[in-house]
């Protein structure tokens, strides 16, 4: 690699804190060629290709891409691995993820195999495209394996081959592309919209390259793919996450320095710094509080426990901690299983009979449930996929501990959906990103935090979206590292 384009990746590093300013770095190139670059899987000037990943300016793994014709005619193989080793709260945490795309000559799918594995939890994801019917089986360490069909009602396209599919069909500035994508991480079919805003030199890569952004799930990426069609840099997450071209040898290097780094990137990056004027958060049973920045398309949901309205250019939430939201809407899909919260296992069945067993109402049960979870589940920060895989591991984080106490209630018939939000941690002197549970109990929805043991969280909870499922969780990407809070009253 050239000195320049080592620089490039150091600028790199030091972008990630100055996302704002991204402008100040890529510059109009001139004239773009003329014809636009375009070439076929089979005539890739660079079929193999790795890259550097950066997070919050830290160095923290590699993604490695090969494209190369099968046995069959017309037929292609996309490989791609991308590994992260970083800290959190003080734990070594890994996530590995390793996809195959089988695809036509136009890049449309016809067959995946994919693995994710976070900390020593693995799922794996595997199905075909026949005809207008797409098939898959999801199949994790613990539970019984998924199986799901849809429809088709046009070509679908992996979402590993995002930078590939302008390069097929021409970079051209001013080209606007559409695709129907299956994301494998969500298991969602979703549109897929590009366009090819300029062609630009920088500091940050070497030569020039076409500038893509790509719109997806609600959540917005920038790609700059050169002539050659590599894809040399790329921002993601409001310029938070970097990945930048490098050799193999300089993107794997990053696993020994992973392994004796001490910093806590991921709480450096999510931290909301704010002074809570309360010794004990946990025992907050009122907060007003006021978003000084948020993402500019997201708001704070609003109901009975948490009133949220705009005032002048801040939006003010007040929680009380006491009340609790009465819509019933929710409450009948709130029993339904999923494939993270598997309320329906005869094991968490009969486990959640034996927990509840003396006692009579819902508010009993739910402290039942909490109590088991306090003195059987340990606070870890290791991922799990479902609830089976906290029982199996008897330790988890906050979600970890959600899911498990979401799929004891639902499998007693107390209706409990999850949220994803911020609450606040004295330990670290701000609001840190959350999960907890509301459970229907008489009539209205009650926060319960099986984290804390709370039955009715407190007050410090704040909500930004509720749901179990990856697709649900997209919009929290807008929200971290771009929210401001400032404690108006707590008490």
């Amino acid at each position: 690699m050239s000195r320049r384009a080592l620089r490039g990746l150091a600028a790199a590093a030091a972008l990630a804190l100055l996302s704002g300013c991204a402008g100040l770095y890529f510059h109009d190139a001139g004239p773009a060629p003329v014809p636009p670059p375009r070439y076929s899987l089979a005539e890739l000037p660079q079929k193999e290709y790795w890259t550097g990943i950066v997070f919050n300016g830290a160095k923290v793994g590699f993604s490695h891409t090969r494209v190369a014709q099968t046995a069959q005619p017309d037929r292609f193989e996309i490989a791609s691995e991308a590994v992260m080793h970083f800290r959190f709260l003080g734990y070594d945490k890994r996530v590995e993820m390793r996809a195959r795309d089988e695809v036509d000559a136009d890049a449309r799918l016809l067959a995946f195999d994919y693995e994710y594995l976070i900390d020593e939890n693995v799922q794996h994801l595997a199905g075909e495209v026949r005809g207008d019917r797409l098939r898959y089986r999801l199949s994790v360490a613990a539970g019984r394996p998924e199986e799901k069909e849809e429809a088709l009602s046009e070509p679908l396209f992996p979402a590993g081959a995002l930078d590939l599919l302008p390069v097929l069909h021409g970079l051209q500035t001013g080209r606007q592309y559409r695709w129907l994508v299956f994301d494998g991480e969500t298991r969602q079919i979703s549109e897929a919209r590009q366009t090819i805003e300029g062609y630009q030199r920088s500091d940050v890569f070497e030569g020039t390259a076409f500038k893509v952004t790509t719109e997806m799930l609600g959540v917005s990426g920038t790609t700059w793919i050169d002539a050659r069609g590599r894809p040399v840099f790329a921002l993601a997450s409001h310029g938070v996450i970097i990945s930048a071209l490098e050799d193999e040898v300089r993107a794997k290097r990053y696993l020994a320095a992973a392994a004796l780094n001490k910093t806590d990137v991921l709480v450096n990056w999510s931290l909301v710094k704010a002074r809570l004027p309360l010794a004990d958060p946990r025992a907050a049973t009122y907060l007003r509080i006021e978003f000084t920045e948020k993402p500019r398309n997201r708001e704070p949901p609003s109901d009975e426990r948490q009133r949220c309205r705009p005032e002048a250019s801040v939006i003010v939430c007040e929680i009380d901690a006491r009340t609790g939201a009465s819509s019933q809407e929710e409450a009948a899909r709130a029993l339904l299983p999923s494939s993270v919260v598997q309320s329906r296992d005869p094991f968490i069945r009969l486990l959640g009979l034996q927990i509840t067993a003396d006692r009579e109402t819902t508010s009993q049960k739910i402290d039942a449930l909490l109590a088991w979870i306090e003195q059987n589940i340990r606070k870890e920060p290791v991922d799990s996929f479902s609830a089976l895989e906290v029982l199996r591991a008897k330790s988890g984080e906050c979600q970890g501990h959600s899911y498990l106490y979401a799929a004891f209630a639902r499998s007693l018939g107390v209706p409990t959906r999850l949220v994803n939000g911020l609450a606040y941690s004295a330990d670290h002197g701000g609001f840190l990103y959350h999960t907890w549970t509301e459970s229907f109990v008489d009539g209205a929805w009650r926060a319960v935090d099986p984290t804390f043991a709370q039955s009715r969280a407190d007050a410090t909870h704040i909500a930004l979206v509720r749901g179990e499922n990856m697709v649900d969780l997209v919009p929290l990407v807008d929200w971290v590292g771009n929210t401001r809070i400032r404690v108006l009253e707590a008490r």
